[in-house]
């Protein structure tokens, strides 16, 4: 039996698409069942929050092992910044990094999002997409901060279900 490379490139691309789309889907079924079981006076918005920070801080303690401070700031920065962009196209989004103007600034823009579709398809508000995504990525510094003793934040500029067909995020040094 001969081994076709570009048949078994074709498979596994087909078979990562839907190991995405059942992250995201698996995530809005989580998201029905709380607040089925939290009934009918549950507020959709923080059960979201909720999950969302603790998503966002287990993301963070995964990455400390992979953040390595020993090649300057500005090297950890940019790694930091990989790792937000990683975790992002491992769902199925196209995120780009660009260096900011100011030192110790980088923008990452993620040109295709899966996560507002996931949103729309389950019936949960845009807004709510827009601030459990924020969310998780603000929550990924808590513990970042802490270990390697910085202060960085993350702010969302523009964002895909605003309508501004991208979200364009900003990470930087708090001075």
């Amino acid at each position: 039996m001969s081994f076709d490379a570009e048949k078994e490139m074709g498979r596994l691309w087909r078979h990562l698409h839907g190991a995405q789309d059942e992250i995201g889907k698996t995530y809005m079924r989580w998201r029905q069942v709380a607040l089925d079981l939290a009934g009918p006076q549950a507020d959709p918005m923080e059960i979201g929050l909720k999950a969302a920070e603790r998503m966002g801080l287990e993301i963070g303690k995964s990455w400390l092992p992979r953040l390595n401070w020993t090649k300057g700031e500005e090297a950890w920065l940019m790694g930091l910044a990989q790792n937000y962009a990683g975790q992002w196209i491992n769902q199925g989004a196209l995120v780009k990094l660009e260096k900011g103007e100011k030192p110790f600034e980088v923008f990452l823009k993620w040109e295709r999002c899966p996560w507002p579709t996931y949103a729309k398809e389950y019936g949960v508000p845009m807004e709510e997409d827009v601030r459990c995504c924020d969310k998780i990525l603000q929550s990924v510094l808590q513990d970042v901060n802490i270990f390697f003793n910085v202060r960085y934040n993350i702010e969302t500029l523009k964002a895909i279900p605003r309508g501004h067909g991208v979200c364009l995020r900003r990470l930087y040094k708090v001075e």
